[in-house]
């Protein structure tokens, strides 16, 4: 039996086959090549048509049975993960009203930090872990006062997932880890955000019924079976947004494990069991995939901007782009830690969260023309996108996370053992580098829905490690070279 995962990013769909017996990753496929259209008709907005995103699950389903071979008679489950805070809505007959607003789109700013007054701060902390900001209910508040006549034709309010989910199996449903992700769930009533919808003007009967993460959420429909290429009769089994889908694919699931990735924006997802928000906004907190009221499970998710994006930076415009990121981590590796005293704030991809949203762009600290070369610039920067995630991570800590293992998958950032080996000293953590993917993880999480496996960490076991770092006895050269980091940030976000 193969179980099939769906990746649904804004920039392609992913997909991935599992061979539940031995757990092998038999293919993975992504389309498009090229990046997804986003439509941004005005300044702050970013949407994208469903009907895109299907028409690119078709395709790449079909080049993954095609680069398999395997047949679509053996298929024993799907699950998907998709991107996060989106708004699509459909009418009575299921068709996607306008295109939907996704993670990115920034318009409903305003209306979520007045709901934050007028609610009250320590009643949205209590009840919904976040401010209602940018997430799915204000956006859904911004088509209600801004498209009346299309709001008036909703049927359901949906995640990116539960769409394509409606997509293959014809049926409407929604998961608390879902609604948690658009300030949609209260987890002191254990419910629908009722007081949030009410506040908004929302009808509660727009969000769909709710279907465990894990679980029967439908079939494969006849008509989506021929469009993919597949068998009719196929269990959906598993949804959850990218960073908690992520964190589940590299077996973050409990209290004190961490996900991380490190791509042209930095994440780190914690899991802790406390049901707290941040006073400060700098992180954010949503079910996890395995919550439940009787064993919370709280994914905290720090967002860092300034992250890859300053390495992508020095390759091109320092490096010229006439070297590969490979040969910069040997040039980077012939500077000391510290670089010898060059210190770099990664922070030029705009506001961030962790800041209270300012932009206090990058910044070069301490050159000196006669001591420093390109590697005390390579490794600076290295250096400058961990301390990050170290500062970004006590906003994680403050919410009663403790840091025991962090795990990351084989690419971009933690590819570079200098990048790697300063968060493993820092948190005096282990870290280990997985195979994986979200898509894999989604495959795996659909086994366990169907009760191949009596725990999703039975399916997980046959990921493979990578490579290993563990803290070094002697960490003081990297304790001392944070302190003179976080020392100039702190002067810098102070002005």
């Amino acid at each position: 039996m193969y179980l099939l995962g769906y990746d649904i990013g804004s920039s392609s769909l992913k997909a991935a086959l599992v061979d539940a017996e031995t757990g092998e990753v038999v293919a993975t496929a992504s389309h498009p090549e090229t990046e997804m259209e986003m439509l941004s008709l005005q300044s702050g907005w970013a949407e994208q048509l469903p009907e895109v995103w299907w028409q690119n699950l078709c395709i790449v389903t079909k080049k993954l049975l095609e680069k398999s071979g395997v047949n679509a008679a053996d298929l024993g489950a799907i699950g998907i993960g998709y991107q996060m805070h989106g708004l699509v809505t459909v009418d009575k007959d299921g068709k996607a009203i306008r295109p939907a607003i996704i993670w990115c789109d920034s318009r409903a700013v305003d209306i979520g930090e007045q709901a934050f007054r007028e609610i009250g701060p320590d009643y949205c902390l209590q009840h919904y872990l976040n401010s209602p900001g940018n997430f799915t209910a204000s956006k859904l508040k911004w088509v209600k006062d801004n498209e009346p006549a299309l709001y008036e034709q909703i049927k359901y309010f949906m995640l990116p997932g539960d769409y394509i989910a409606y997509r293959l199996t014809g049926e409407a449903m929604t998961t608390v880890s879902g609604l948690s992700e658009g300030i949609l769930w209260d987890f002191a009533a254990n419910d629908v955000s009722t007081r949030l919808l009410d506040h908004y003007g929302i009808d509660r009967a727009l969000a769909p019924p709710v279907a465990p993460t894990f679980g029967l959420q439908g079939r494969l429909g006849t008509a989506a079976a021929a469009e993919l290429g597949l068998k009719a009769g196929v269990p959906v089994a598993y949804r959850a947004g990218d960073q908690p889908n992520n964190a589940l694919s590299l077996g973050a699931l409990n209290p004190g494990e961490v996900a991380a990735t490190g791509g042209t924006s930095g994440v780190v997802y914690g899991v802790t069991d406390r049901l707290a928000g941040d006073p400060l906004q700098r992180v954010n907190s949503f079910a996890h995939v395995n919550h439940r009221p009787e064993q919370p499970r709280v994914g905290v998710l720090l967002c860092i901007n300034g992250s890859g994006i300053l390495y992508g930076w020095m390759r091109k415009q320092v490096a010229n782009g006439d070297i590969s990121y490979g040969d910069m981590e040997q040039i980077a590796a012939t500077a000391p830690v510290g670089a010898d005293g060059l210190r770099i704030l990664p922070f030029g991809n705009g506001a961030e969260r962790m800041f209270g949203n300012r932009n206090t762009g990058a910044s070069i600290l301490n050159l000196h023309f006669n001591r420093h070369r390109q590697a005390h610039l390579y490794r600076a920067s290295l250096e400058g996108i961990a301390f990050s995630f170290i500062y970004g991570v006590q906003g994680l800590k403050d919410l009663g996370l403790e840091t025991s293992l962090v795990r990351a998958g084989n690419d971009n950032l933690f590819q570079s053992k200098i990048f790697s080996a300063t968060i493993a000293n820092l948190l005096g953590c282990r870290i280990e580098i997985m195979a994986t993917t979200g898509a894999v993880g989604a495959a795996i999480a659909a086994g366990a829905g169907i009760g191949y496996w009596s725990d999703v960490r039975e399916g997980l076991s046959a990921l493979r490690c990578l490579e290993v770092f563990e803290p070094e006895k002697d960490r003081d050269m990297y304790r001392e070279a944070y302190e003179h980091w976080a020392e100039h940030l702190e002067k810098t976000i102070s002005q």
